[in-house]
């Protein structure tokens, strides 16, 4: 008897971690006797996925980050690739993090195991020459922009835009009202949302920041509340630590960003998967992030692109600010959030943009397109 078709799953931080999870629910409705295993975090695991590691240890940003954790960053891939020559996957399903996963399609590659790749690296952004190498180690490239498509099939990559996760991630809309209601908050209270990210990186160098903004803020408006969703990875004392001494007593929900956004007058965002999500929640919102020297420098001289949100990138142009390193700083926040914070020309501008940028998504259902491809690499069912 041939035994159930085995899929490695490799996923790195929390968003990577939920489409992975979509995915193989999707994979799961159409061939339930798959078998999963690999590395992510609850969500994988709550789908009944065999973790050998866990996706925080190699969460990690920017160069002075990664450098300590490299060699344990190694010992996982090795981990991994190990697993992978004893137990012969039939397909490996790779998700984001491009630095370790790319080394490890080079390893599967040499195994002779397919590789679907879901959420393109952005290297049409910067690094545009690793698509050769994805070229050569990529069977499948499951793309979740839409123009990403077009350009991976320009280089020859076989590339298929499946719609954005995210779409279907967010909440159906509704009123500020409604979402403060889901969420037990004061439902005539002015309320700011803080998206400061989901690495503790992200916290110590943006969150200080972001509650000097909201300091300012609260004086001009009594009564406000400052809405935090907190990650799973991030320990909840961290977040309120960082209140300490500012007057503002943060109101923190565990997780339900999107629900959070919806829930505000508007929001600050720091850049990355959490744009896009917030972006879709039509509220106004401004963009911000900040990394060490080195990596923002690198950066610098190898991006590619005008913006760095998702959802400047998507519309063309700039639909929300872009606050980055220098520009982060309370006093520029909190000008940016009183422009759009009551209704005006520049609020419903951003809004009108925020529309047309969800627009460029498509429909729903990019998991079950996702699964769909991700099957046609398997072996065929015996008959």
């Amino acid at each position: 008897m041939t035994p159930p078709p085995r899929i490695l799953v490799v996923a790195g931080e929390a968003s990577g971690d939920s489409h992975a999870a979509e995915l193989v629910a999707a994979l799961q409705a159409r061939r339930p006797d798959l078998t999963f295993f690999g590395m992510g975090g609850s969500r994988l695991a709550a789908r009944g996925v065999e973790l050998l590691y866990d996706a925080r240890e190699v969460s990690v940003m920017g160069i002075t980050e990664v450098l300590p954790r490299i060699p344990r960053i190694l010992q996982i891939l090795k981990g991994l690739a190990n697993a992978a020559a004893e137990r012969r996957p039939d397909v490996a399903i790779l998700v984001d993090i491009p630095d370790f996963n790319l080394r490890l399609a080079e390893k599967l590659k040499a195994l002779g195991v397919p590789v679907a790749y879901y959420v393109s690296p952005m290297i049409w952004a910067w690094r545009r020459g690793r698509v050769r190498t994805i070229k050569r180690l990529v069977d499948r490239m499951l793309c979740i922009l839409p123009f990403e498509e077009e350009f991976y099939r320009d280089a020859g990559v076989n590339a298929r835009y499946v719609g954005s996760p995210v779409v279907e991630q967010v909440p159906a809309p509704a009123s500020p009202t409604d979402f403060r209601q889901r969420l037990g908050l004061n439902t005539d209270a002015p309320t700011l949302a803080l998206l400061p990210g989901s690495r503790m990186s992200e916290i110590r160098r943006l969150l200080p920041t972001l509650v000097d903004a909201a300091k300012r803020l609260s004086t001009e408006r009594p009564g406000l509340q400052v809405v935090v969703p907190v990650a799973p990875t991030i320990p909840r004392e961290e977040i309120v630590s960082r209140f300490e001494g500012s007057g503002l007593s943060p109101i923190l929900v565990e997780g339900r960003a999107p629900e959070v956004v919806g829930a505000s007058d508007a929001a600050v965002v720091a850049s990355g998967t959490a744009v896009l999500e917030a972006g879709l929640m039509q509220r106004p919102l401004v963009v911000v992030y900040r990394v060490s020297l080195i990596t923002y420098w690198v950066g610098r001289l190898m991006l590619k692109v005008a913006f760095v949100s998702l959802v400047n990138l998507l519309a063309g142009r700039r639909v929300v600010p872009e606050l980055l390193q220098g520009e982060m700083t309370p006093e520029r926040i909190a000008e940016e959030v009183r422009r759009v914070w009551t209704p005006g020309a520049p609020r419903e501008e951003m809004l009108r943009g925020l529309a047309e940028m969800r627009g460029r998504l498509g429909e729903t259902g990019a998991a079950t397109r996702a699964a769909e491809a991700v099957l046609e690499l398997l072996p065929p069912r015996p008959v």
